[in-house]
């Protein structure tokens, strides 16, 4: 593996140390983030003012887990090539290029963790922008972009229990000849932001979007499944939600390790209402229990049998510790 030169020599111990809490509100920055080639320390990662509010327009972005496995000492990136996929196709719908093949990419993830001597579970977010403030009226066509690569502590869900309540949302998904939901795109998400303001205005944990059609989307920020039944239900690519890698690994847990059948078509919002189990999943949510839908409870308002089984074996795959799925997940120190 090749190490990406250090930009300067750091003068200050800013650094995430391991072991340390994540849920820590106090903590510092991490030492470094990753910025076009190099590593650059965090306090120096610097742009002009006047480069502000135009590079977001067309700025696409993921969200990348890596779990920290105490009993091998070794921490693991989720799904990071199927992650840097999904990046280039964002890019690619943008019309932006990039500068730095996968490879160097995955590289530059991994050294930026240890870098940072991250020791416990963290979240990784690679940022593609036009840079040099262009306006975001003008036309631009297969220009390359700017890489950035942040890292921070993010402790996992999945040992706490959590049952949300979500409403339908007055807000509808846009749609794929409006802004492409299939681009994970900074732009999009203020459609989720949208709702989810509004959901926490109302008191609820999640919104949950319709389409134009009046079907049920996605929530804000995460996919959605119900269970009825014993089968697993979630919406098509095409009622208008993100490509989620989350979605598919859920899939593929019910499918094969529990025999759950999972059938995508279109889901309509009193189907939530009636549902056995109704679950959201996404990379920063993970796998979460939905107890109650415009204050309709779900099954017995706790987590369900099949969501419990499916978050315990989830935890266990990014973990690095299911043989079926070992290619899932990139060690960092062994791995180097």
């Amino acid at each position: 593996m090749t190490e990406p030169k250090l930009a300067q020599e750091p003068k200050a111990d800013l650094g995430i140390k391991g072991g340390q809490d994540t849920k820590d509100p106090d903590r510092e920055n991490p030492k470094f983030l990753w910025r076009s080639g190099e590593m650059v320390e965090w306090d120096k990662a610097t742009v002009h003012i006047s480069q502000l509010g135009w590079t977001a327009i067309s700025s696409v972005f993921e969200g990348i887990r890596a779990y920290w496995n105490d009993d091998r000492q070794e921490l693991y990136i989720f799904h990071l090539d199927t992650h840097l996929k999904r990046l280039a196709r964002s890019m690619k719908i943008m019309r932006m290029t990039s500068p730095f093949p996968n490879e160097e990419l995955k590289d530059a993830i991994a050294s930026l963790l240890k870098a940072n001597e991250f020791r416990a579970d963290a979240y990784v977010q690679p940022l593609a922008y036009f840079g040099g403030g262009i306006p975001g009226y003008l036309a631009v066509l297969e220009r390359p972009g700017e890489i950035v690569i942040t890292a921070r502590p993010s402790a996992s869900g999945l040992d706490e229990s959590k049952v949300v309540s979500c409403n339908i949302s007055s807000w509808n998904r846009i749609s794929d000849n409006v802004m492409p939901p299939r681009a994970k795109a900074i732009t999009n998400y203020q459609n989720s932001r949208y709702v989810s303001t509004e959901s926490r205005a109302n008191g609820y944990d999640f919104g949950i979007i319709l389409n134009a059609q009046g079907k049920v989307s996605e929530a804000s920020y995460a996919c959605i499944f119900i269970v009825r039944d014993g089968v697993a239900i979630t919406p098509p690519i095409s009622a208008g939600i993100l490509e989620s890698i989350t979605r598919e690994v859920v899939k593929d847990l019910l499918e094969k390790d529990f025999g759950v059948p999972v059938v995508e078509r279109d889901v309509e919002r009193t189907e939530l209402y009636i549902a056995d189990e109704v679950f959201i999943c996404g990379t920063a949510v993970e796998v979460q229990a939905v107890g109650s839908v415009d204050k309709y409870q779900v099954g017995d308002g706790e987590t369900g049998p099949v969501v419990a089984k499916l978050r315990e074996q989830f935890q266990s795959v990014v973990k690095g510790e299911h043989p079926r799925h070992a290619d899932w997940c990139t060690p960092v120190y062994q791995g180097a």
